[in-house]
């Protein structure tokens, strides 16, 4: 792309022309992530004029703040409730209560701080200078890109593509009826049975999670371990500590098919490789992530991925 050749230090820049005089942008960011809205954030603050789209297929701040680290952190922590009362007991506590989790609450609950944060992060780039495009935004060469707000285009010196990656799913029969990690934090009643695949920290987290909320887990793994490639014994020691507290780990297991199950609405019968099927209101997806490169135009702007 056009690298500007005026001295950035001497130009006294405009919020909605590049330094160049030539373009909308100094900069354009496609992705308002935690990536794409710092590097805006940074532009900005050096002068440059900057513009940035986000489609909010989950919101400003991308995967970690709406479907990832944060609210993770929110619903393990709920989940981890129950052992603490159960240890407080060692400690003179007697909590008596038999009541089911409110997993309404939760979920509302998730959503105000979610919502919370998505405020701030279009606070900071607004306050940074930034104009913010609540839009799904596509290249159309190099150095211009439509926006589907309002079906206008912009142009930009340079652009940065920031979008993040999106949960693989596999190719299998009822494939329609998995979720990943990204309905899981939308699910409208806590599963009974959750059967998941997967041997990464999302699959294992996830597997904690619903277990602690009082799900039967069915946690199917291609190898005999997960969470290859972290450390060894405390992958092994976890793998171990899990199958105890009652985690279902299933080594060298992958889902064949998934069916809708009879006369049990929102139940599936999920068959695995070895033909045995179980069912299961939950059917979980986490075999990895990909690069939510889909429909943005990046070959018309002479973009080229790798596998």
């Amino acid at each position: 792309m056009l690298r500007c050749r005026r001295a950035l230090a001497n130009h006294a820049y405009s919020r909605y022309v590049s330094s160049c005089g030539k373009f909308d942008y100094d900069l354009f960011t496609i992705g308002a992530g935690s990536g794409g809205v710092r590097a805006s954030r940074i532009a900005a603050g050096h002068g440059a004029s900057v513009g940035v789209a986000d489609d909010l297929a989950v919101g400003l701040g991308g995967t970690c703040v709406n479907v990832g680290c944060v609210p993770k952190k929110l619903f393990a922590y709920g989940s981890e409730l129950p052992t603490e009362v159960k240890d407080g007991e060692g400690f003179g506590w007697n909590f008596t209560s038999q009541a089911p989790p409110d997993w309404q609450s939760l979920i509302q609950n998730k959503d105000k701080e979610i919502a919370r944060l998505n405020g701030i992060y279009e606070k900071l780039l607004a306050g940074a200078g930034c104009d913010v495009h609540k839009s799904r935004a596509e290249l159309v060469d190099n150095h211009t890109i439509s926006l589907f707000e309002g079906s206008k285009t912009v142009t930009a010196a340079k652009i940065l593509v920031a979008v993040g990656g999106w949960p693989s799913m596999p190719d299998i029969p009822g494939k329609e009826h998995l979720i990943s990690s990204n309905e899981a934090f939308y699910l409208k009643n806590a599963p009974k049975h959750a059967v998941i695949a997967g041997a990464g920290y999302i699959a294992v987290e996830f597997a904690g999670i619903f277990h602690g909320y009082g799900a039967h887990v069915d946690l199917c793994i291609r190898k005999k371990k997960f969470l290859r490639g972290f450390d060894d014994d405390i992958a092994a020691f976890l793998q171990e500590q899990m199958i105890q507290q009652g985690v279902s780990v299933r080594p060298c297991t992958q889902i064949q098919k998934v069916e809708e199950a009879a006369g049990k609405e929102g139940w599936f019968d999920v068959t695995f490789d070895n033909g045995e099927t179980v069912q299961a209101d939950v059917v979980m997806s986490a075999i990895g992530r990909r690069p939510k490169l889909e429909g943005i135009g990046l070959d018309r702007a002479g973009g080229e991925t790798s596998e």
